[in-house]
C-alpha cells in the first residue's frame, strides 16, 4: 500500500471508498450513546464527501485512513480484541488488510451485542418477574384456593424440620440440621426460620412422588426442570456411591490418581440410562468392569491385587447400591440433599469448600448440580417471595422469626 496516492481517479477511488464506507458504519454503530464527541470526531475525518474529494485530486492518504480506522478500533474494542487489532497494522495488501479489518470488527459487533445482553439482563429478569407475579395474581383473583397446595407444601416443609431424619447405624454424621457449612452437624434442631423452611421445601420438590397431584401452584411452570435435577441428583447418588465403595478396595495410593477415578467415573456413568430401568442389571455389570479395573490398576502400579474374598466383597457391595434401602446410597443421598440446602442458605462457591465425605470426588458434577438448583429457587423465590412470606407467618410462630426476615423473603 503506498504512502500517498497522488494518481488515484476518482472511478478508481470510489470502489475502495464505498469498502471503507462499510467499517466506518459498523464503528458509529459500536458506540454507546455518551460518546458523542468521538461520534463527532468519527464522522468528521472519515466523512464520505471529504474522503471523495482527496481521492479525486491524487491526495488520499490511505495508510494513514487505515491506521485512524485501527487507532478507533483499538480505543473501543475489548481487551480480549487488542491483539488481534494489533496484528492488522502488520498488513500491508490493502485487500487482506480490508478483510482482516471485517472480520475483527465482525467480532466487535459480536463483543457488543453480549455486553448489551449482560446489561439488560437484570431489567429483563425484573420484567419476567414483575409479568409472571401479576400474571398469577390474576389467576388467584378469579380462584382464591389458588395456594392450598402451595401452604401444603410449606406445612409439610415447616414439619420436616421439627421430625429427625432416619440415618444407617454408622452415619449419624451424615444428617445434620444446621447449615454452618456443608459438613456439620448438628445435635438438636434449630428454630424454625422462613428461610429454613422455604429451603426445605424446594428441597422437597426432589423427592416429590409422581404420583402426588397437589404440587405447589407456584412451581407448576418449573415442574419438569426440576424433574430433570431430580433426575440429575439421583445419577449423582449412584455416582458417588460407586466411587466411596470403590475407594475403600481401591488404596489411597491407587484412588489417588485422577486418571484411575475418571475411569470410573465414565464406566458408571455409561451406564447411567441403563440403570433407570434396570438397576439390578446395570449394577452387575458395573461392579464387573470395576472390579477389572481396580485389578487391573493394582497390577499395572506393582500393588498388591485384591484377593478373591476382598474382589467377592467389592462385588456384592456395588451391586447391592441398586438397592434404594442400601446405607452408602442412603448416606450419599443425604449429603447431597444436604450439600443443596446448604447451597440455598450460603450460595454455591462457599457450599463447596467444605463438602461432607465421599462428595469430594463429584464435586465439579455437584457445582453444575446446585447452581442449577440456587439459579430456578433464586428466580421463583423473586417472582412468589410475599405469598410465601404471607403462608410462613401463619406457619412460624412469631417468638421464632423475626419480621426482617419474613419481609426479606
Amino acid at each position: 500500500m503506498s504512502v500517498l496516492i497522488r494518481s488515484m481517479k476518482t472511478e478508481k477511488a470510489n470502489p475502495y471508498l464505498e469498502f471503507v464506507s462499510v467499517p466506518v458504519k459498523i464503528l458509529l454503530s459500536l458506540l454507546l450513546p455518551r460518546q458523542s464527541r468521538l461520534r463527532s470526531e468519527i464522522e468528521e475525518a472519515l466523512a464520505a464527501e471529504l474522503l471523495e474529494q482527496k481521492a479525486a485530486h491524487g491526495a488520499l492518504n490511505v495508510r494513514l485512513l487505515s491506521k485512524y480506522v485501527l487507532d478507533t478500533m483499538t480505543l473501543l474494542c475489548a481487551p480480549v480484541r487488542d491483539e488481534a487489532v494489533q496484528n492488522l497494522e502488520n498488513i500491508t495488501d490493502p485487500v487482506r488488510l480490508l478483510r482482516g479489518i471485517f472480520q475483527v470488527l465482525g467480532l466487535m459487533k459480536m463483543d457488543m451485542v453480549n455486553y448489551t445482553i449482560q446489561s439488560l439482563q437484570p431489567h429483563l429478569q425484573e420484567h419476567s418477574i414483575q409479568h409472571e407475579r401479576a400474571t398469577f395474581q390474576e389467576l388467584l383473583n378469579k380462584q382464591p384456593s389458588l395456594l392450598d397446595h402451595t401452604t401444603k407444601w410449606l406445612t409439610q416443609a415447616a414439619a420436616d424440620l421439627t421430625t429427625p431424619l432416619p440415618a444407617c447405624a454408622d452415619a449419624s454424621d451424615s444428617t445434620p440440621v444446621a447449615c454452618s457449612s456443608p459438613n456439620e452437624a448438628a445435635n438438636s434442631p434449630e428454630p424454625l426460620s422462613p428461610t429454613m423452611v422455604l429451603s426445605q421445601g424446594f428441597l422437597n420438590l426432589l423427592l416429590w412422588d409422581p404420583e402426588n397431584e397437589e404440587f405447589p401452584e407456584t412451581l407448576l411452570m418449573d415442574r419438569t426442570r426440576l424433574q430433570e435435577l431430580e433426575s440429575q441428583l439421583h445419577r449423582l447418588t449412584i455416582l458417588a456411591s460407586v466411587l466411596l465403595v470403590a475407594s475403600s478396595f481401591s488404596g489411597s495410593v491407587l484412588f489417588g490418581s485422577p486418571q484411575f477415578v475418571d475411569k470410573l467415573k465414565r464406566i458408571t456413568k455409561d451406564l447411567m440410562e441403563e440403570f433407570d430401568s434396570r438397576p439390578e442389571e446395570a449394577m452387575q455389570t458395573v461392579s464387573e468392569q470395576v472390579s477389572q479395573e481396580i485389578h487391573q490398576s493394582l497390577k499395572n502400579m506393582g500393588l498388591a491385587a485384591l484377593s478373591s474374598d476382598n474382589t467377592a466383597s467389592l462385588i456384592g457391595q456395588l451391586q447391592s447400591i441398586a438397592k434404594k434401602e442400601n446405607c452408602v446410597r442412603s448416606v450419599i443421598d443425604q449429603r447431597i440433599h444436604l450439600f443443596l440446602k446448604c447451597c440455598l442458605v450460603l450460595g454455591v462457591q462457599r457450599s463447596l469448600l467444605d463438602l461432607p465425605g465421599g462428595l469430594t470426588v463429584i464435586e465439579a458434577e455437584l457445582a453444575e448440580l446446585g447452581q442449577k438448583f440456587v439459579s430456578l429457587t433464586h428466580h421463583n423465590q423473586k417472582v412468589f417471595g410475599p405469598y410465601y412470606t404471607e403462608i410462613l407467618k401463619t406457619l412460624i410462630p412469631p417468638a421464632q422469626t423475626s419480621e426482617t426476615e419474613v419481609e426479606s423473603l
